[in-house]
Parts: C-alpha cells; structure tokens; sequence
C-alpha cells in the first residue's frame, strides 16, 4: 500500500513539472515564421489620444511623403524596429488633433535696389490668402522680438571636399554673430549618405563651432533626406513657449544621388514646420549648374534666398548678407477668411499697402489641418 502510495505521488509530481514547463514556454521568443504570421495580421485601431493643449505657432498636421514607398516586408531584426519607430507615418497622430486657426509666416521686404526696409508697422501690409483677403491679422513682430531656431546643414559629401575647411570657418564666424545666449538656439548636421547631429540644439556658441569642426568630408549625397530630417525631426519638433523664426542655412552643391524622399517632398515638410531655408552653393566651376537651379527652388519655395559665391571670400559673404537679413525680418500672424481642414495647400501673399518699389519676401503658402 505504501510502495502504491509513493507511485502515485510521483506520478502527481511528474504532471505538474509538465505542466510548469508548458507555460514557461511562453516567455521563450515566438518562431521567426509566428512573428511573420503576428505581424501579418491587421492591428487595431490606436486608441483615439487625448486633445492636445494649444500652442502657438503650431505647425499644421503632417501626412508625411516618406511613408509612401512600397509595402514594409516583414522584418525582426533590430535595424527594422529602430526604422518603424522613425516611421514618419507614427507622428502623424501626435499633431492630427491640434487646432490652428490662424497661420504664422516671416517675412523679408526690400526696395527696388535690394535694400531691407525693417521700420514698416502692421497697417503697411495686407494678406491675402488663397487670393481673398485675411480676416484679420492678429499679431505683428518685427525680429527683435522674435527668438531664433536655426539648423546649420553643411553638406559632408566628397563633391564638397575642395573649399570644406574654409565653409566650416565662414559658418563658425556665422554662429558666433548671429546666435544670442538664452534667447536663439542653433544645431549642426553633417550630412553625406545619412545625416548627422554633430550638435544639438544650443545657446553655446562654443559647442556650436565644435559641432562644425567636427564635420568630416566623404561618402554620397542625401540632401533632400538631411532636409526632411532637420525640418521633421529637429525644428518641427523643437519646444517653443511663443512665436519663432525658423531657418536653415543649407551648404551644398545641389547634387543628390541618395536621397529615400523627393525635392517637392523634402519642400513640403519645410513648409509645413514653417521653416525658411538659405542656400549656399559650393559649386566652384564658376558657372550654374543642375544643382544650382535646385538650391534655388528650395530657397524660393520656403522664402528664402540662394547665394552662389565663386570665390572663397565670397562665402564669407553670403553668411554676412544671411544674418543681415535675420536680423531685418517681420512676422505677423492672421486669420484666413474661409479655413477649411482640408489638408490641401493654401497659397499666402503679402502686399506692402500704400509703398510703391517694395518687395516682400515670404513663403509661398502652407499646408491646412486635417479633419
């Protein structure tokens, strides 16, 4: 009876252990073909997120171009997670559910001799958007009220390696003119393949000129991709307690050869971060070329200008004639007669009312909330 006894309480002690090992076999990794099969089945929804507080100068909801490409294929490895987190696609639903009902834009005016006019007031000037005009404007600064965001792109590649050390001083020199301690606030990409935070974003002018002598020549070109990411990831992204001026200094030859996203879509991710961009072309064979023409429509879209220097000393200059206009900017801020969120683009343009000669410079519209 009691040998009977002892079998039956090893038989009992054999089930359990078969059983405890059942379920720890759930927190060992699925099979590479049930992770396939996991991932290929629809997620749910996300959860509708809370709305967001409003803040100004918020930029409108970004349909990002980069999640176009062809369908993701299913992948495991830590390089696909690290890219899916990137996804431009996930941070559409971070910026969906903030109301703008009204558009910021910064502006430059000239006379006919391309001299800035910088004592004009808020009765001077007229809006009209999408061709009728604005409802009201809201909110005039000239830039000394303004706080600066600025991204310095110098372009990494071999095409640039001729005159590189000299750029790299020019923008240095820039920085240290134009970046005022706790009030602007500058970053520095290098870019060739893929781009490069060699500085983040700061008031120190010290760490700005490490961040650009840390920049080292070589590899291809992805300029449209280092334009895309500055204006996504570092400028749209940036926190801002009120309105600000947003630009990017861009030194390139113009060439791309490497980009994952388009000019146009690389253009309409700055427009929709409210960023001017300024060109400075490195191509020295002292006529304009193919990525001339592009330096130019890049600057002109977002209502900026492109400098072509074809001397060193030129450089210099161009980064003179940049932070000349910085500090002679206006911005205002208005509200359109019919916004509608319609996600379509909205063509903006500025009259200086009752000034004969005067130019006025701005970005050529912006991007509607969607529903």
């Amino acid at each position: 009876m009691k040998f009977r006894s002892i079998i039956l309480l090893l038989g009992s002690m054999l089930f359990v252990a078969v059983v405890l090992a059942q379920d720890s076999s759930d927190d060992l990794p699925s099979a590479p073909s049930a992770v396939k099969q996991e991932r290929s089945q629809p997620k749910p929804p996300p959860p509708t997120p809370p709305p967001a507080s409003a803040e100004p100068q918020t930029a409108p909801p970004v349909d990002s171009p980069a999640a176009k490409p062809e369908p993701a294929k299913s992948d495991t490895s830590p390089k696909a997670k690290a890219d899916e987190a990137s996804n431009p696609a996930d941070d559409v639903a971070t910026t969906i559910t903030k109301t703008v009902n009204e558009v910021n834009v910064v502006f430059t005016v000239t006379d006919k001799h391309g001299r800035y006019v910088r004592n004009l007031a808020k009765g001077d000037f007229s809006v009209l958007d999408d061709g009728r005009p604005a409802d009201q404007i809201r909110s005039f600064h000239n830039e000394t009220d303004l706080p600066l965001q600025v991204g310095l792109l110098v372009d990494a590649s071999n095409s640039v390696r001729d005159r590189f050390k000299f750029e790299q001083e020019s923008a240095i020199e820039f920085l240290n003119q134009t970046v005022r301690p706790r009030y602007d606030k500058a970053f520095i990409v290098g870019f060739d393949v893929t781009p490069e935070v060699t500085q983040d974003f700061t008031d120190n002018t010290e760490a700005l000129s490490r961040g650009v002598r840390a920049l080292r020549p070589g590899g291809g070109t992805a300029m449209y991709d280092a334009l895309y990411f500055a204006s996504r990831d570092k400028l749209l992204k940036e926190q801002q307690n009120g309105p600000v001026r947003r630009a990017i200094i861009l030194l390139s030859d113009g060439e791309d050869n490497m980009s994952h996203v388009t000019r146009e879509e690389a253009i309409e991710m700055a427009q929709r971060a409210e960023v001017i961009i300024y060109t400075i072309s490195t191509n020295i064979t002292g006529g304009r070329r193919s990525g001339d023409k592009i330096l130019e429509r890049i600057a002109d879209a977002t209502g900026g200008r492109a400098f072509f220097p074809f001397q060193l000393n030129d450089v210099a200059n161009a980064f003179v004639e940049i932070q000349d206009e910085l500090r002679s900017q206006y911005a205002l801020s208005y509200k359109p007669s019919d916004l509608r969120t319609d996600g379509r683009f909205h063509t903006i343009e500025i009259l200086a009312q009752n000034h004969k000669g005067l130019r006025v410079r701005s970005r050529r519209g912006y991007y509607a909330p969607t529903p």
